[in-house]
């Protein structure tokens, strides 16, 4: 099967996620037909099948892609040769950039993720859990060097952190008075200030 059809080029899987996620957030994941998905890609039931196995496919992919994103950027920062403090507050701030620049597909995925069916669910939360533990590393690590307080554990700095990406979709508009960079820079020295020793 070719990648694109005769529409603007873009390729089949883009054009059906582009679909999924804007029906989605429109009217919700168990509102959405799978017909209505590819009236609104411009392809046939055929195609979505060929790169998606159902609409749970769909949905898991919606909250995927953002997730490998933000494993390969978490990667990056846990990576550089840097100070310990930098590679955190850069990981904690390009979390927030990378959920508010993906706004939809995060609402979607935290409103829907119960539809999923078990395989699928247990493959997010492994997914998410490694990015999780990846991201409490810096904070253990910081801690071990005596760079952040051990007076909080790492485990809840990590929820605390999250707890406040998670709920951006909730009040996070792109047209209030701060940028994603600033919401970002806010949270992230947040975070840091919390584990000032």
């Amino acid at each position: 099967m070719p990648r694109t059809t005769d529409g603007d080029g873009t390729p089949v899987p883009q054009r059906l996620l582009a679909a999924a996620t804007r029906l989605f957030a429109e009217r919700g994941y168990d509102r959405t037909s799978v017909q209505e998905i590819v009236e609104a890609a411009g392809v046939t039931k055929g195609a979505l099948y060929h790169y998606f196995g159902s609409k749970d496919d769909l949905l898991h992919e919606v909250y995927a892609r953002v997730l490998r994103l933000q494993q390969e950027r978490l990667d990056h920062f846990a990576d550089a040769d840097e100070p310990i403090e930098k590679r955190l507050r850069g990981a904690a701030a390009d979390v927030v950039v990378t959920t508010i620049e993906n706004l939809d597909d995060a609402s979607i995925f935290f409103r829907s993720m119960h539809h999923l069916g078990p395989e699928k669910n247990k493959q997010v939360r492994a997914e998410r859990r490694r990015y999780h533990e990846r991201f409490r590393a810096l904070v253990e690590e910081g801690q071990r060097e005596g760079v952040f307080s051990t007076a909080t554990p790492a485990d809840l700095v990590v929820d605390y952190h999250f707890g406040s990406v998670h709920h951006l979709s909730t009040w996070y508009r792109p047209d209030g008075p701060l940028s994603p960079q600033e919401v970002a820079d806010h949270l992230a020295d947040l975070l840091l200030r919390a584990l000032r020793p």
